[in-house]
C-alpha cells in the first residue's frame, strides 16, 4: 500500500513539474474521472503532501545555500582585506622611497654591503628598515638624524598629495607628520560600521581621510581636528567590537576600530605623547612671552640733566609689570579638560573649572598671555552656554517634569547667565504645559475632561512654581516678574483649552457653573505659595460667562413666552401624592417655605403652572449664576433677573386686565400675590446672599404699590 502511494506521489509530482501542466485541464480532468467527495478530498491530501515536502526540500537547499554564501562571503572579505594591505605596503614603500633627501643616496649605497644582515628577514621588516619606517608602524617616518626638517616636509607633502582637498594644510610653518594608518569608523549610537577612513597625525592636528575604493591608494579629506581640542577616550573591549577608542570634538564624537590591539594601542600612546608635546611646546612659549625684559641701561643723571622726565614713567611701569604664572599643570591642561567635560556632559566639572581659574587670575594683570588664555576659555564657556541652552530648548525631552531641568539652570546662573536661564527655563515649561494639555484625551463628559485638564494644569503650574523659587533663590528680582507674566500667559493657555470644552460646545449653565467652580478651587490651591491667579482667571473667563449667561436668559425668556401663550388659568392637579410631595420638595429647595398654604385638597395646588415653572426655572437659574459669580458679572447678572422676572410680571399684569371672568381673575389675582409676596422676596435674599449686597433694582420691583401696567399692544406682553 504504501509503495503504491509512494509511485501514486511520484507520478503526481512528474505530471505537475511536467512543462505543459495546465492547472485548468488537471482540475477538469479530475473532476470527470473522480468516482465523488472522498477521491477529491483524498487527492487533495496527497497534493497538499507534496506541497509540504516541496517546501521542505526548498527550506533545506536555501540553508545549505546560505551557508556556502556565509562562508564565501567571508573568504572574500578575508581576500580583500589581504589585497587591501599588500597595496598598503606598496604605497608605503613609494612614499618612503620618494621621501628619501638625495644628501642620504651615497649613505644608503654604502650601506648596501650590510644586506646580508637582512636577508633573513621578512619581506615586510626589509621593506620597514630599507624606507626608515618606525617598527611595528602602519607608516610613521622616522624622525631621527636622518629625517630633517625638509625630509618631514618632504613627507608630509607626498602623503598628502594622496588625498583630494587638504592642500590648504601645508600653509601652516612647521608642521609634519607623527603619525598615520587605516582605521574602520563605527557609528556612535548602534555600533554600525560606517566607513573606512585614514588617518593622518601631524604635530598640531588630526587629519581624517575616507578611503576611495575606486582609486586604489588614494582618499579624500573628511575631517581635520586641532589637537588642542580634542580627546581621546579609549573604549573597553566588548566583543566583537573591540580595538576601538572614541575621539571627542565638541558638540560630536567619533569611534573608530584599529586593525588589531597593538596598533590601537600604538595610536593612544602616539595622540598623548603628540599632544603632550604640543602643550609643552606652548607652555613654553607662554613663558617666554610672560618673562619680564631686561630693562634698559641706566645713564647718570649727571650726563644729561635735562633729561624728559616722562620718558621714565614711560619705562617704569615695563619694568615693574606683574608676571603671572601660567605654568601650573591644571592651567595648561584647562582647555583640554573643559573639552571633555562638555563632551562628556559633566557640566558641574566644566564650571568649577571656570570658576577655579577666575578665582585665580583675580586680582592679577592681564598681559598676552593671560589674555590669550581667556580667549581659549571663553570660546570653551561660548561652546558650554550652548549645549547648556539646547538642553533646556523644547526640542529636547519634556519628560521628568520642572526638576529635570534644575541642573542646566543651576549651571547657567553660575556662568553669569541668570536672565537667559530664566527664559529658557519659562520656555520650556511653556512647551511642556502645552504639550500635557494638548495629550489629554477628550472623552466621556465634560466635567470629567475638566477635572483632568485643572489636575494637569495646576499641578503643572505649581511644581513649575516651587521649581523657580529653588533654582532662582538669591538672583534678581527681575526674574519673578518674568515667572508672573509667564503664569499669566499659561493661564491664557489653560483658559483657551476650557473655554473650547466648555463655553464653544454649549453645555448647559449648570455644567458650565461647575466646571467654573472646579477651576476656582484649583487656582485658589496657588496660595499655598504666595501666587494668586484668581483675579486673571476671572479676567479671562467674564466675556465666556456673560455669553453664556446672556444665552440661558433668552431660553428662560422664550419658553417663559411659549407657557404664557398657552395659559388657561387652571389649577394644577397633580394626580397623585407622591407627585404633590415631590414638587413641594422642589418648591422647598428653591426657598419657598410657605409653599404648603397653596395647596388644596387631594392633589391640587391652587397655582397656575406656568407660574410654579418660571418660579422653578428662575431659582435654578439664580442658583447656578451665583456659581458663576464675580463682581465684574454684577450687573450682568441683576439685568438678566430682572429682564427674566418682568416677561412673567407683565403677562400676569396683562391677563388681570383683560380678564372676564370674575372666577378665573381672583385665581390670576391669587398668582400675582405669590410672585410679589413669595417669590421675588426669595429672589432678592438668595441674591443678597451669594453677592453680599442688596440690590436695588430687585427692591423697587418688588416694592412697587401695584400691578405693573403696560401697553397690551406692547411687544413684552403675550396673550
Amino acid at each position: 500500500m504504501s509503495a503504491m502511494s509512494d509511485s501514486g506521489a511520484s507520478r503526481l509530482r512528474r505530471q505537475l513539474e511536467s512543462g505543459g501542466f495546465e492547472a485548468r485541464l488537471y482540475v477538469k480532468q479530475l473532476s470527470q474521472q473522480s468516482d465523488g467527495d472522498r477521491d477529491l478530498q483524498e487527492h487533495r491530501q496527497r497534493v497538499q503532501a507534496l506541497a509540504e515536502e516541496t517546501a521542505q526540500n526548498l527550506k533545506r537547499n536555501v540553508y545549505q545555500n546560505y551557508r556556502q554564501f556565509i562562508e564565501t562571503a567571508r573568504e572574500i572579505s578575508y581576500l580583500e582585506s589581504e589585497m587591501y594591505q599588500l597595496s598598503h605596503l606598496l604605497t608605503e614603500q613609494k612614499s618612503s622611497l620618494e621621501s628619501i633627501p638625495l644628501a642620504l643616496l651615497p649613505a644608503a649605497a654604502a650601506g648596501a654591503s650590510t644586506g646580508e644582515d637582512t636577508a633573513g628577514a621578512g619581506p615586510r621588516e626589509r621593506g620597514a628598515a630599507q624606507a626608515g619606517f618606525l617598527p611595528g608602524s602602519t607608516g610613521v617616518p622616522r624622525e631621527g638624524p636622518g629625517m630633517g626638517e625638509e625630509g618631514k616636509q618632504r613627507t608630509l607633502t607626498t602623503l598628502l598629495e594622496k588625498v583630494e582637498g587638504c592642500r590648504d594644510l601645508l600653509d601652516t610653518p612647521g608642521q609634519y607628520l607623527v603619525y598615520n594608518g587605516d582605521l574602520v569608523e563605527y557609528e556612535a549610537d548602534h555600533m554600525a560600521q560606517l566607513q573606512r577612513v585614514h588617518g593622518f597625525l601631524m604635530n598640531d592636528c588630526l587629519l581624517v581621510a575616507t578611503w576611495l575604493p575606486q582609486r586604489r591608494g588614494m582618499y579624500r579629506y573628511n575631517a581635520l581636528y586641532p589637537l588642542d581640542r580634542l580627546a581621546v577616550v579609549n573604549v573597553k573591549d566588548n566583543p566583537p567590537m573591540k580595538d576601538m577608542f572614541k575621539l571627542l570634538m565638541f558638540p560630536e564624537s567619533r569611534i573608530f576600530q584599529a586593525e588589531n590591539a597593538k596598533i590601537k594601542r600604538e595610536w593612544l600612546e602616539v595622540l598623548e605623547e603628540t599632544k603632550r608635546a604640543l602643550s609643552d611646546k606652548r607652555r613654553r612659549e607662554q613663558e617666554e612671552a610672560a618673562a619680564p625684559r631686561a630693562p634698559p641701561p641706566v645713564t647718570s643723571k649727571g650726563s644729561n640733566p635735562f633729561e624728559d622726565e616722562d620718558e621714565e614713567e614711560l619705562a617704569t611701569p615695563e619694568v615693574e609689570e606683574e608676571k603671572v604664572d601660567l605654568s601650573m599643570e591644571w592651567i595648561q591642561e584647562l582647555p583640554e579638560d573643559l573639552d571633555v567635560c562638555i563632551a562628556q556632559r559633566d557640566f558641574e566639572g566644566a564650571v568649577d573649572l571656570l570658576d577655579k581659574l577666575n578665582h585665580y587670575l583675580e586680582d592679577k594683570p592681564s598681559p598676552p598671555p593671560v589674555k590669550e588664555l581667556r580667549a581659549k576659555v571663553d570660546e570653551r564657556v561660548r561652546q558650554l552656554t550652548e549645549v547648556l541652552v539646547f538642553e533646556l530648548s523644547p526640542d529636547r525631552s519634556l519628560r521628568g517634569g520642572p526638576k529635570a531641568t534644575r541642573r542646566a539652570v543651576s549651571q547657567l546662573i553660575r556662568l553669569g547667565q541668570c536672565t537667559k536661564a530664566c527664559e529658557l527655563f519659562l520656555r520650556n515649561r511653556a512647551a511642556a504645559v502645552h504639550t500635557a494639555i494638548r495629550q489629554l484625551r477628550i472623552e466621556g463628559a465634560t466635567l470629567l475632561y475638566i477635572h483632568k485638564l485643572c489636575h494637569v494644569f495646576f499641578t503643572s503650574l505649581l511644581e513649575t512654581a516651587r521649581e523657580f523659587e529653588t533654582d532662582f533663590a538669591g538672583t534678581d528680582s527681575g526674574c519673578y516678574s518674568a515667572f508672573v507674566v509667564w503664569a499669566r500667559s499659561a493661564m491664557g493657555m489653560f483658559v483657551d483649552a476650557f473655554s473650547k470644552q466648555v463655553f464653544d460646545s454649549k453645555e448647559s449653565l449648570s455644567t458650565a457653573a461647575e466646571c467654573v467652580k472646579v477651576a476656582k478651587e484649583h487656582c485658589q490651591q496657588l496660595g499655598e505659595i504666595g501666587l494668586d491667579l484668581t483675579f486673571i482667571i476671572h479676567a479671562l473667563l467674564v466675556k465666556d460667562i456673560q455669553g453664556a449667561l446672556h444665552s440661558y436668559k433668552e431660553i428662560i425668556i422664550e419658553a417663559t413666552k411659549h407657557r404664557n401663550s398657552e395659559e388657561m388659568w387652571r389649577r394644577m392637579n397633580l394626580m397623585t401624592p407622591e407627585a404633590l410631595g415631590k414638587l413641594k420638595e422642589e418648591m422647598r429647595s428653591c426657598g419657598v417655605s410657605n409653599f404648603e398654604q397653596y395647596t388644596g385638597d387631594d392633589c391640587w395646588v391652587n397655582l397656575s403652572y406656568t407660574v410654579v415653572a418660571f418660579t422653578k426655572q428662575t431659582m435654578g437659574f439664580l442658583e447656578e449664576a451665583l456659581k458663576l459669580y464675580f463682581p465684574e458679572l454684577h450687573m450682568v447678572l441683576l439685568e438678566s433677573l430682572v429682564e427674566v422676572i418682568l416677561v412673567a410680571v407683565q403677562h400676569v399684569d396683562y391677563s388681570l386686565r383683560c380678564e372676564q371672568d370674575p372666577e378665573k381673575k381672583a385665581f390670576i389675582r391669587q398668582n400675582a400675590s405669590f410672585l410679589y409676596e413669595t417669590v421675588l422676596p426669595v429672589v432678592e435674599r438668595r441674591f443678597e446672599e451669594g453677592v453680599g449686597k442688596p440690590a436695588k433694582q430687585l427692591q423697587d420691583l418688588r416694592n412697587a404699590s401695584r400691578l405693573l401696567r403696560v401697553n397690551p399692544e406692547s411687544t413684552t406682553s403675550v396673550v
